[in-house]
């Protein structure tokens, strides 16, 4: 049986800091606002843009009670949280999270778009949202990104074990 609510994706990736304690927290706090459903496995992909360390990446299903700008404003409260700075399009960050998909809302506006314009673009938010919603994901779009750098790493566990290794071990 689903949840109440509507049903939303979230796509978040970190790559400076500890990026996985950042995913780590950034989850424990959609499961302390009652919104977490599932949580897809861990991703490393390679970084878009400027060279910058690797991406860890992986997608929520959320229940969602509010509507699509009240769930932007979520995310971006989680960024602040990580404390996110926007210096440079497709730089590196503490913690990015992206609206993908709102129930089957669309629109697209300066201040969001649903679905996410690139969502269909990027392995690193196809694989994962495919472990959750497998329906939501065609072969044809899995094939055109198949020779973008995605790789599984582990279950959403894995995060806890890296967010506590050595400061020696982490990513800045």
């Amino acid at each position: 049986m689903s949840p109440p609510g509507v049903r939303a994706f979230v796509g978040l990736g970190a790559n400076i800091g500890n990026p996985a304690a950042q995913l780590a927290n950034a989850l424990e706090a959609l499961d302390a606002a009652g919104v977490l459903v599932a949580v897809s496995g861990v991703y490393r992909s390679a970084p878009i843009g400027p060279e910058q360390p690797e991406f860890l990446n992986l997608v929520a299903e959320l229940a969602v009670f509010d509507g699509p700008y009240e769930l932007l404003a979520r995310c971006h409260a989680l960024e602040a949280a990580a404390q996110r700075v926007r210096r440079e399009r497709w730089g590196p960050r503490t913690l990015d999270v992206d609206v993908l998909l709102f129930g089957d809302v669309e629109m697209h506006d300066l201040e969001l778009q649903i679905p996410h314009p690139r969502l269909h673009e990027r392995r690193f938010v196809l694989d994962p949202l495919a472990e959750l919603a497998p329906e939501l994901v065609t072969l044809g779009q899995l094939s055109a990104v198949a020779d973008q750098d995605c790789e599984y790493v582990g279950t959403v566990e894995l995060l806890h074990q890296l967010a506590t290794a050595s400061p020696g071990q982490r990513q800045d």
